[in-house]
């Protein structure tokens, strides 16, 4: 059952690849009807998915390599059933966002296939090794995606990528062998892993190389130098995918690794992991507001974004941490809106540059239907009531503040600084008198639209029910909530120079 959503796309791309004599239309529609049939069929998950059963379903289980304790184990939960959703979702969308006339169809459609597979895999992967190779299963393609259909200085940046996302796997696979190499295990199932006993200060080691790994993904300060370029020069389906799913399978891990096979650690780190949080949140948003070039400027409020993830992971309460899983699929949600509409105006007008864009909501000359959906999707990013934004930053804002009020206000102060660059961004392009040297624009396709009015009517939907996203996440959140220890762990066994390196903070409640 939860192969299909793996193996679907995959063998569509081996098809799509060799089948002779296709058209670029026949490979452009052939891709979608994969992508089309993947989520129909994880729509069909949610209505098979019971809510109210404990740990993972539609269990799959292969022995592959026992003796490397490899086996090809699958399972799904509520924080893994909402990221493949949005990876079908994101994906369709994705393809609808290429260009008809783009060159090698058929290598493209096939790479943004396998990268779908990929990820999936990684979502639902219940084996630690398992869980690796599909991770990384997604770099080549995805540094071809960007190599080859980017823009200006691709190639520097998907080098740049390639080499921050292999150092990423190098650690998270480190502090696998790690953990199971300690507790003398010859099992690389994640079942095995959350019942390991090490000592405490092993797993704050442990979870501090994973916590790099992961936030090299995410990124997070100060990993973050390879996003900008490489978001900029990726194509818009390509920064869709990038920016709306690939980042999630950083917070994702977060919290399935990290949490989940090191409560102890992570209560210790959880006041550094708020630190942490509110400085990438200040960072990403400040820096968003010096930007010229609008798809620089999305790119930077990623990072600010991400940011409320861990934040909520960080505060340690059910609240927080629905609210932090809700934040993944909104911000995939608005990231992908925000990448699409940002294309289409480069596409129309031939710029991205805020000092040379204005007056694109000209009904009669300029894009006004793509200028009120980015009007829209800078509302919901900035977290504007009855959007889907605004739920969940409220929710991590509420579960986190009782526990940390000065990261929590930081970060709050982060969303208005939100506000601040997305009112410049939608000032300068949208508003103001179009220069009359510039002629018609060309009129945005139906095509072009499609994407853009599916997103927006999710994030719509979703900040007006907001009930129908945050349901699927709380169980899981229960669960992280109840593996917690109940007394804070403290460190008075270890050695003064691990101590060292570990300061008090004030302001923990």
């Amino acid at each position: 059952m939860l192969s299909v959503l793996i193996w679907l796309p995959v063998i569509g791309a081996g098809v799509l690849a060799l089948v002779p004599n296709l058209s670029a239309q026949q490979v452009r529609n052939g891709a979608l009807a994969i992508a089309g049939s993947t989520l129909l069929w994880t729509i069909w998950l949610f209505t098979q998915f019971d809510l109210g059963a404990a740990g993972f379903q539609f269990r799959e289980f292969l022995p592959w390599v026992p003796l490397l304790g490899l086996n090809y184990d699958l399972g799904l939960d509520g924080l893994a059933l909402l990221m493949v959703a949005l990876n079908s979702l994101l994906t369709w969308v994705a393809l609808w966002s290429s260009r008809a006339d783009m060159e090698r169809p058929r290598m493209f459609y096939a790479l943004m296939l396998l990268v779908s597979g990929g990820v999936a895999g990684a979502f639902l992967a219940q084996n630690l090794l398992l869980f690796f190779l599909l991770y990384e299963i997604e770099l080549v393609p995805l540094y071809l995606l960007v190599a080859i259909w980017g823009g200006e200085k691709r190639n520097y940046a998907a080098t740049k990528f390639l080499l921050y996302t292999a150092l990423s796997g190098a650690l998270m696979l480190a502090g696998f062998l790690a953990t199971v190499l300690l507790t003398e295990g010859t099992d690389f199932a994640y079942t095995a892993a959350l019942g390991q006993t090490l000592p405490l200060v092993a797993q704050v080691i442990l979870l501090g190389v994973l916590l790099v790994a992961f936030g090299i993904k995410i990124p997070l300060v100060p990993f973050h130098t390879w996003l900008p370029d490489t978001y900029v020069a990726a194509s818009t389906p390509v920064a869709m995918i990038l920016g709306g799913v690939l980042a999630k399978l950083g917070t994702y891990g977060l919290f399935r690794f990290g949490l989940g096979m090191f409560p102890d650690a992570w209560s210790v780190l959880a006041p550094y992991l708020a630190v942490w949080a509110s400085i990438s949140v200040l960072y990403g948003a400040i820096t968003a507001i010096a930007q010229k070039d609008i798809k620089r400027m999305v790119a930077y409020s990623s990072i600010g974004h991400m940011g409320y993830v861990l934040l909520g992971g960080a505060a340690l309460t059910e609240l927080a941490l629905t609210g932090a899983v809700s934040q993944m699929v909104s911000h995939g949600l608005i990231l992908a809106i925000l990448f699409h509409l940002v294309g289409v105006v480069e596409a129309k007008v031939g710029t991205r540059e805020l000092d040379v864009l204005n007056g694109l909501m000209n009904p009669i000359r300029g894009l006004p239907l793509t200028s009120a959906l980015l009007v829209l999707g800078g509302m919901a990013s900035a977290g504007i009531p009855g959007l889907v934004g605004f739920v969940t930053e409220f929710l991590v804002f509420q579960g986190s503040y009782a526990t940390y009020p000065i990261p929590t206000l930081i970060c709050v102060v982060g969303t208005g600084l939100t506000a601040v660059y997305f009112v410049i961004l939608l000032n300068r392009t949208c508003f103001g008198k179009l220069d009359n040297d510039i002629a018609y624009f060309p009129k945005v396709t139906l095509t072009e639209r499609v994407p853009a009015v599916v997103l927006a009517a999710l994030i719509l939907l979703l900040g007006v029910q907001p009930n129908w996203l945050v349901k699927w996440g709380e169980p899981t959140a229960t669960d992280m909530v109840a593996s917690l220890p109940q007394d804070m762990p403290n460190l008075q066994d270890a050695p003064a120079s691990v101590l060292a390196g570990i300061p008090t903070l004030p302001w923990r409640h």
